[in-house]
């Protein structure tokens, strides 16, 4: 029970998304697909290894060795 009025609602948000078109801005999106905007990309973070953090990488491996 009370199942009707959800279904109710979200056929209505459905609909509307179905026959309503927002307003697109065309040139915002040539903008952020051309990548000619004021923005410089920020340089990558070098990546550090963490071998020696991960707990469980020796807790078994003297058991399980083939």
């Amino acid at each position: 029970m009370g199942r009707g009025r959800a279904k109710a609602k979200q056929t209505k948000v459905a609909r509307e998304l179905k026959y309503h078109t927002p307003p697109a801005d065309f040139d915002a999106l040539q903008r952020e697909l051309s990548g000619s905007g004021d923005e410089q990309p920020s340089p990558a973070k070098p990546v550090e290894d963490d071998e020696d953090d991960d707990p469980y990488e020796d807790r078994y491996a003297d058991k399980y060795r083939d």
